[in-house]
């Protein structure tokens, strides 16, 4: 059974001994801005701190990690996306998309650290006035609506406050980051366009915990790689901006 005490008292050492190895730094400075040489029983004695500082981290991570919370659960979601073209040449409108997947949290007790993944659906895309431009409309194209399907990886870091006297079993804020995988899985029949096998991007959010179980979040996901490409102009290329709400539910 993890023991916060224990935490903290390590926690305490770290700072400590922190302190005295900048303290022990700053006086070799001095001496070597000084032309003075540094004394072998000084060396030491800061080799020693060194070490004693490198076995204070390890374990404050060792008790982490063998303490850490593991749960998983189910996910739901909706999303507001666009596609933001290198170039400004058409309208494009938001398009609104859904997810839906699993969704596993690993938490280390004591220091409010952990880290969430996943694996889910999500739709996203636009609507491009293709038709306004007469390089497209000569050839057919008018207002496309662009469907971009993708299975989902995240890996987020993320911070959960829980030292809140007994009122985080009620209500406990969280706040995420880290990247994502979008694998391409399906999309809309828009011969001028082409598209990757999937994409990669950027994860940012806050939320709220509600009574141990749910989780409610609002997030941005940058694109950071094309999810299409037009075939006919060169270099025109569009990356997913996605806005979503979840409603995640731990077992």
């Amino acid at each position: 059974m993890f023991n916060p005490d224990i935490s903290l008292q390590i926690r305490r050492n770290l700072v400590n001994f922190v302190k005295l190895f900048r303290r022990d730094t700053e006086t070799a400075l001095v001496n070597t801005n000084t032309r003075q040489s540094i004394h072998k029983p000084q060396y030491h004695k800061m080799k020693r701190k060194i070490i004693s500082l490198l076995i204070a981290i390890v374990a404050i991570a060792s008790a982490s990690v063998a303490n850490a919370q593991f749960r998983y659960g189910a996910m739901v979601g909706g999303d507001i996306t666009t596609l933001r073209f290198k170039q400004d040449i058409i309208d494009i409108n938001k398009s609104a998309g859904y997810s839906a997947g699993v969704i596993g949290e690993l938490m280390f007790p004591g220091i409010g650290f952990g880290v969430d993944f996943g694996l889910y659906y999500e739709q996203r895309g636009a609507t491009l006035h293709l038709g306004t431009r007469e390089l497209w409309a000569s050839q057919g194209y008018g207002t496309e609506r662009s469907y971009l399907h993708y299975l989902v990886i995240p890996f987020h870091l993320r911070y959960k406050y829980t030292n809140l006297n007994g009122f985080e079993d009620i209500l406990a804020p969280f706040a995420y980051a880290g990247p994502s995988v979008g694998l391409l899985v399906g999309h809309s029949k828009i011969d001028c366009l082409s598209y990757p096998f999937g994409e990669l991007g950027v994860d940012f959010g806050i939320g709220a915990e509600i009574k141990r179980n749910w989780q409610v979040s609002a997030g941005y996901t940058l694109g950071l790689t094309y999810a299409l490409k037009d075939k006919i102009l060169t270099n025109y290329s569009a990356r997913n901006s996605t806005w979503n709400l979840r409603v995640a539910y731990f077992f």
